[in-house]
């Protein structure tokens, strides 16, 4: 049996339902407030089928990552665990592509939170506001997330519960206004349309990879993660069903033309107070999933850091907050430059596909970590019934979507994949010297 060295300097201060609000936060983002109405489109009235498919996959990703989780809590997340499993080149591979995640999706959820609270303040649809108005934004959470890990976590506590209100607010309320013939399916779609709907489906899903990479903060973790991941994970999936069925039901046909569904569907349930929340509800979301993703997201970088892949600098522990702040403050300006000089398409074609291979590195990971034995030191693994199967069955699962990347998705990926092995071999000798003296 193996066993994975414990970290010094960061302080273990998130617990089961800190993991959970981490969970909902990076997972529960912009995209439920738009996804209704495309998976409408494709499916009408059978949507939830889409959901059902789409909540069985990542919950056989969600329990992989768990049985690694529970295995590895060093910072880093799937980073570690492929290292781990697989030695440092897949390791480092699987950190850059889950930084190239992070980094990504901040910029362009930064872009969707600005150009949603400008419909509120005008001034920021200027180039100069939108601008000033990331940096503001960026600016707060990186003061937030430096001042330490506790007060990260409790942001991420605090927004989630705002995020949902709106959402709660629509399920509960629209219920009242739901019309039984706009739920009825008269034909099921083909099996090759709920493939396509589902792989669209798995990007609202993802985000449990995010909320274990501070694993070396998380408290108790073979308990901690499997009960974090699995409330958090499982309480998304009844959420975004209940939506769908609540905007269906009220808008019937109407709801795959809808730009603002979850707002217009709310607007004809319970008038214009509640079209002007589900709107305040984006806002509140997407800065939640930035707070989420602010906090996890730098940690990657810490670990490349400290593992010798990146300068020792960004690897440094404030000695009075106890966290990664150089890292913080370098992730966060990036994600500040690519939300000001790009925009939301671009940035989340290259946060998808790096999302199946990251998926996929864990889900392999989990089954090589389980057949060595790899556990943290004086901690119990986390065990479930089928448990070396389940990783087997994501990593088919992530294969069978990855055939629909088209060749223009996979060269961006090989870009990246290129410049990473640069490093990795530019950075051998010093690495071999942490080694050495470390």
């Amino acid at each position: 049996m193996s066993t994975v060295k414990s970290e010094h300097g960061l302080i273990r201060a998130v617990g089961t339902f800190g993991l959970a609000a981490g969970v909902v936060n990076v997972t529960v983002g912009g995209g439920i407030f738009r996804l209704p109405s495309e998976v409408a489109r494709d499916l009408g009235p059978a949507a939830p089928v889409a959901f059902i498919v789409c909540a069985v996959v990542m919950a056989m990703i969600g329990l992989s990552i768990v049985q690694a989780g529970s295995r590895v809590s060093t910072t880093g997340g799937p980073y570690t665990y492929v290292e781990i499993a697989f030695g440092p080149f897949a390791g480092f591979m699987a950190g850059v592509m889950t930084w190239v995640i992070g980094v990504t999706a901040i910029a362009a959820i930064g872009d969707v939170f600005i150009a949603n609270l400008a419909g509120f303040i005008p001034a920021l649809a200027t180039p100069v506001g939108r601008t000033t108005g990331l940096f503001a934004v960026f600016a707060f959470l990186t003061i937030v997330n430096v001042l330490g890990v506790q007060y990260g976590a409790r942001l991420n506590a605090v927004t989630t519960v705002l995020k949902l209100l709106p959402l709660l607010v629509l399920v509960l309320l629209g219920v009242f206004a739901i019309d039984s013939a706009n739920l009825a399916v008269t034909t099921m779609p083909a099996a090759s349309t709920v493939t396509r709907t589902s792989m669209v489906l798995l990007f609202a899903f993802t985000g449990v990879e995010f909320a274990l990479v501070p694993g070396g903060e998380i408290k108790d973790p073979s308990r901690t993660v499997p009960r974090g991941i699995l409330l958090g994970l499982g309480g998304v999936t009844v959420l975004y069903l209940a939506i769908q069925l609540v905007a269906q039901g009220i808008l019937g046909p109407a709801l795959a033309g809808s730009a603002t569904p979850l707002a217009d569907a709310a607007g004809a349930a319970v008038g214009p107070w509640g079209r002007s929340l589900l709107l305040i509800g984006v806002i509140v979301s997407t800065f939640g999933y930035l707070s989420g993703m602010s906090l996890a997201s730098p940690r990657t970088l810490y670990a490349l850091a400290r593992d010798g892949y990146l300068p020792r600098a960004m690897a440094a522990v404030h000695p009075r907050f106890h966290t990664p702040w150089v890292s913080v403050i370098v992730q966060i300006a990036i994600c500040f430059g690519l939300a000001v000089w790009s925009d939301f398409g671009p940035l989340a074609l290259i946060s998808n596909v790096a999302a199946l291979l990251v998926y996929f590195g864990c889900a392999a990971g989990a089954w090589e970590l389980k057949r060595r034995g790899v556990q943290d030191e004086g901690t119990t693994p986390y065990a479930m019934p089928g448990g070396a199967i389940i990783p087997v069955l994501s990593c088919i699962a992530i294969l069978g979507l990855l055939t629909s990347i088209t060749a223009s998705e996979w060269l961006v990926l090989l870009e990246v994949a290129a410049g990473a092995t640069v490093i990795f071999f530019a950075t051998r000798s010093h690495r071999a010297s942490i080694r050495t003296t470390g």
